[in-house]
């Protein structure tokens, strides 16, 4: 599995990734992460690479890799069955979990569209006072320009067809 880590990411967990790896053509193995802060609150996205499909979870306590891994597949799963999708995270991302490779972002286009996301998740955050789960789960049912406006939760819905049959 590769993460992703954007800079401000990569320093609260003292990693440095020299590279950016090429695009995971399995699309369950590619993530990428990044830290923002709204209402003085430190919060990790963490968005599927290929679909969008994304977690929001606290940064607090998130002092290194190994922390922010255990975190981010016990959030994962936690939002996974919640969207009624425990069989992708079982059958697709636990396997993959096993071998993690942290990298440098390098799509400019993916960093855009999670740049948007921060900015929706910063107003539900702050202005409607939501939780990171439910949030995630607006983010996740929001069409986007990058999807040719499908939602990510669809987008990794019709992916994973294919990823199924083979």
């Amino acid at each position: 599995m590769i993460i992703r880590l954007t800079q401000k990411l990569a320093a609260k967990l003292g990693e440095s990734p020299t590279n950016a790896l090429p695009r995971d053509p399995d699309i369950f193995s590619d993530w990428t992460g990044h830290l923002f802060t709204a209402n003085r609150t430190q919060y990790v996205i963490l968005v599927n690479s290929a679909t969008l499909y994304t977690v929001l979870m606290y940064g607090r306590g998130i002092t290194d890799g190994g922390i922010f891994i255990d975190r981010l597949l016990s959030t994962l799963r936690d939002y996974m069955t919640d969207d009624d999708l425990p069989f992708l995270f079982h059958r697709f991302i636990v396997p993959r979990s096993a071998t993690v490779s942290f990298s440098k972002t390098g799509d400019r286009s993916l960093l855009g569209s999670i740049n948007d996301h921060v900015a929706i998740a910063k107003s539900y955050l702050i202005e409607m006072d939501e939780s990171p789960f439910t949030v995630a789960g607006s983010l996740n049912s929001t069409p986007m320009k990058y999807l040719h406006y499908r939602t990510a939760r669809e987008e990794l819905l019709n992916r994973s067809v294919g990823t199924l049959e083979s």
